[in-house]
């Protein structure tokens, strides 16, 4: 630990914007949301911290393509001038807690002593004004789906896996058949997790939606909540359809301390942990565990030497259940856990790469209130990327240090089979989901096996095929590794017929 309070990181102020306006053209673009956000952040830290900043990080965003310099955007929405200032190479989930990390060393190495971090989105804004220019409805979708087929690989386009929430049932039925879990036992823990997320939601005044509901409301499918993808509904996926801005600013405990801010109000950054799986979320070594998350996570409580016990506030970043159910199992909690301190990105609000910003600021509000530590895990991409920081009340947190973790969750990382486009034959289901349209209909199943020589492989269950997709519907453990045999379509795509029918 150092004792060097000029090198001690601190966070000293914090904000966040919710902006719905009637009229979408009186709303905030992203930049002018995270300058909102800024401004609020530093009216908490006492005010006029943001004219002497020697760095500004911005998060990147997606629902303003035509603001081709964010950094100087957000600068000019607040009329400073940082000695330097950059955003990140992607809009990625874990990004708020990686910038909260490096701007932690920047003050622990000297390199900076004032550092403010901010990201926002305008997606609801941006879908309605693009619906009145063209006459249509109000919907996200079309920027989701855009910003999603620039970073998917071709190949998984064409069985439909275009979004986050198109893959990410694959890791939440391998893990339910990993976990012993049958469907119904695994959708109560999902349904459980997401109504205490709404509960938390509903009592801040961060929340984009202020409404709890109750486990049996998750589960049921209506006109409120249609399926998605199999076996996820709307309300157990992310809701980026908001317009929200958070940002917090961070120093040394010297300057903070001299400037006249309350000790109690000071929040010390401690170590985290980053660890990254393979890009492309078809080439992961097994869809029932993350081994960058499991490493992200245990290496943040070692290196702030902690166990869970120590922790009195808790984030587990929860864009789909499959992700906070596998990390609160690498810590150990039960299902019934506090897992938020904002709400979920379903009810807080899910602003793409931003969410962590607001729990980053939630938690250093409740730190303040009660509590010593508290954890924050973030995770981006298709379960990609991963990393996990303490924050708290104890000044022994500050420290500069190392966050990559890389080559520990490699080392742990099973074999990656081949990606194999042109296979055609039998195969062994690995992991699986049924897509939906709008209308609840069945769009088609989508298979990802394993071929006789190991490579890995996507099919089709066309919606015709009723049987194989009500088979697909029960969730039963026994479909991992069931037998299946494919051909092509008229199309060249890939269609799987089980080999033993149910």
């Amino acid at each position: 630990m150092t004792t060097d309070p000029q090198k001690m990181p601190v966070i000293i102020g914090v904000g966040q914007i919710n902006d719905r306006p009637d009229n979408p053209d009186d709303g905030l673009d992203s930049a002018g949301l995270m300058a909102r956000a800024l401004e609020v952040a530093d009216a908490d830290a006492g005010g006029g911290w943001l004219a002497d900043l020697d760095a500004l990080l911005v998060i990147e965003q997606i629902s303003c393509p035509e603001i081709a310099d964010l950094p100087a955007a957000v600068a000019t929405a607040l009329g400073v001038q940082p000695r330097t200032s950059r955003k990140t190479d992607g809009p990625m989930g874990d990004s708020p807690v990686r910038l909260l990390n490096e701007a932690a060393n920047l003050i622990a190495s000297g390199d900076a002593q004032t550092v403010a971090i901010t990201g926002g989105e305008a997606l609801r804004t941006a879908a309605r004004r693009a619906a009145l220019a063209s006459g249509g409805a109000a919907h996200d979708h079309s920027a989701m789906k855009r910003s999603s087929e620039r970073r998917r690989p071709k190949y998984g386009q064409r069985y439909g896996l275009l979004t986050p929430s198109d893959l990410y049932p694959l890791y939440e039925n391998a893990t339910r058949a990993a976990f012993g879990q049958t469907l119904e036992q695994g959708q109560a823990e999902s349904a459980l997790i997401w109504s205490n997320l709404s509960k938390v939601a509903a009592a801040s005044d961060h929340a984009w939606i202020r409404q709890p509901r109750t486990p049996d409301e998750i589960l049921a499918i209506d006109d409120n909540n249609r399926p998605i993808a199999f076996p996820y509904s709307k309300f157990m996926v992310a809701n980026s359809s908001v317009n929200q801005g958070a940002g917090f600013i961070v120093t040394s405990l010297a300057k903070a301390l001299a400037s006249g801010i309350p000790e109690d109000r000071l929040i010390y950054i401690g170590k985290g942990a980053h660890a990254d799986e393979p890009a492309n979320a078809l080439t992961r070594d097994s869809y029932a565990r993350s081994v960058s998350m499991q490493v992200s996570l245990e290496q943040a409580l070692k290196l702030n030497r902690l166990s869970v016990a120590d922790l009195d506030a808790i984030e587990l970043y929860s864009c789909f259940p499959c992700v906070p159910k596998m990390a609160r199992r690498t810590l150990g909690l039960p299902p019934d856990a506090p897992m938020t301190v904002f709400g979920g990105l379903t009810f807080g609000g899910g602003p793409i790469a931003n969410y962590m910003s607001h729990a980053i600021a939630c938690m250093v509000e409740q730190l303040r209130e009660e509590g010593r530590y508290g954890l924050l895990f973030a995770n981006g991409g298709i379960a990609t990327y991963n990393h996990s920081i303490v924050i708290g009340r104890d000044p022994a947190l500050a420290e500069n240090h190392d966050f990559d973790f890389q080559s520990d969750a490699d080392s742990r990382r099973g074999p990656i089979p081949d990606l194999d486009e042109d296979y055609v034959g039998r195969g062994e289901l690995e992991t699986y989901t049924i897509l939906y349209n709008r209308d609840g209909s069945i769009r088609h199943g989508v298979i990802l096996a394993r071929a006789p020589h190991g490579a890995r492989f996507l099919a089709k269950i066309p919606p015709a095929d009723a049987s194989a997709l009500a088979r697909l519907e029960t969730g039963d453990a026994s479909l991992i590794g069931a037998p299946g045999d494919c051909a092509r379509d008229e199309d060249g795509d890939l269609l799987w017929t089980f080999a033993n029918p149910a």
